[in-house]
């Protein structure tokens, strides 16, 4: 459910984020956005609050679908 419209914000932290998948092969997390070179700085340096691809992953979205 995307709540901006009633004024909340989620948090910008790629924990949160849609895009931030576990790979079973290297055994941990990445972002699956193609980034360019300052995006990527940033995400290294975990200064990820102005990321302009962060969507907030709500796991429960197509439950909301069918209620």
């Amino acid at each position: 459910m995307d709540f901006s419209k009633y004024g909340v914000k989620h948090p910008k932290n790629c924990e949160t984020c849609e895009f931030y998948d576990y790979d079973e092969y290297t055994d941990s997390y990445h972002c699956t956005v193609s980034l360019d070179e300052d995006e990527m700085n940033d995400f290294l340096g975990q200064n990820t609050g102005s990321c302009h691809y962060y969507r907030f992953y709500d796991e429960y979205k197509s439950v909301h679908k069918q209620i």
